[in-house]
């Protein structure tokens, strides 16, 4: 495949993934921008609140709108491969039916609006820089080689917390409209509230604002989780919805290699020997243009009594 083709099919991929995500928000939002998922039920009619847990949060919507993504594999014929394992990359695998040399690779990239940072985000991870980031062919922790996807994109979901004295507790509640039942059972430890309907239940999350971007776009200079081998996002939510990332100026060549070398190339700083962890470094140690950097929105503190939520 020349590398004109290559672009071309990136081209349509991308132009289909941003009008699908379009009309997701309206998929999963009540009028009022709440979630439309308000919690498990039982056999006793007995619906058990979900916690705020930012995992439990980015599994559900998972769940939630797979069988949204398959309709629109099937619609713009792909196949989906799913990570074999919990821990590879990608999420989805997009393989063209008809030329299966073509495939994209898709994670589900789940944020909340960070209510002591009006702006930004809580951040993201944007897979590993690790040995399939460096070895193009290597088949460790990933479904395909990474050189075999013709792009890697985030399907990504902003969303606000809704206030909880308790955001990790669940309780169960009872709703009038699915009827009075005289046996239904209650776990004990659980709190016991009562409701009229479904839609009287406040949902843990709201306001989603759902976008696609390429994840060398989204990425920052740093790592994204503690010792872990991950690139880490931007925060600003402007710049994430643009695209604009630390290395949108400076193209993905510059992204690939700087990851590649992250924490393992060393340059003579100030007359000692030094890691490089940062772009800056490395544009001295390579010889780049540094104007090209998009600096990243630093996080500024909340003024007390400033409505977070947008």
């Amino acid at each position: 495949m020349t590398k004109e083709q290559r672009l071309l099919n990136k081209e349509y991929f991308t132009e289909a993934l941003n009008r699908f995500v379009s009309g997701l928000g309206e998929y999963i939002s009540m009028d009022n921008g709440q979630w439309t998922v308000k919690g498990f039920i039982d056999i006793y009619k007995n619906i058990y609140t979900i916690s705020s847990d930012t995992k439990i949060i980015s599994k559900i919507l998972e769940i939630h709108l797979f069988p949204k993504i398959l309709q629109f594999a099937e619609d713009n014929g792909y196949f989906i491969v799913l990570a074999e394992h919990q821990n590879w990359y990608p999420d989805f695998s997009f393989v063209k039916k008809d030329n299966q040399t073509i495939k994209f690779a898709v994670d589900l990239k789940t944020t909340y609006r960070d209510p002591g940072f009006p702006g930004h985000v809580n951040g993201f991870t944007l897979g590993s820089h690790g040995a399939y980031f460096k070895n193009r062919m290597s088949s460790k922790n990933i479904q395909f080689p990474y050189a075999d996807y013709l792009g890697h994109f985030c399907l990504g979901i902003i969303y606000t917390r809704v206030d909880s004295e308790a955001p990790d507790r669940s309780n169960v509640i009872h709703v009038k409209e699915l009827g009075e039942d005289s046996s239904l059972k209650t776990v004990q430890r659980y709190r016991v509230a009562h409701v009229d309907n479904l839609h009287s239940i406040t949902s843990v999350v709201k306001n989603f604002r759902f976008f696609v971007c390429e994840k060398w776009r989204l990425a920052s200079d740093r790592q994204g989780s503690g010792n872990t081998a991950n690139i880490g996002s931007i925060t600003w939510i402007e710049d994430i919805l643009a695209g604009n990332g630390v290395f949108a100026k400076l193209g993905e060549e510059w992204f690939d290699e700087y990851w590649m070398n992250y924490g393992v190339t060393t340059m003579m700083k100030k007359g000692k020997t030094t890691i490089i962890r940062s772009i800056e470094d490395f544009i001295d140690f390579k010889g780049g243009d540094k104007t090209k950097i998009v600096f990243m929105h630093s996080k500024k503190k909340a003024k007390v009594g400033r409505n977070q939520c947008e």
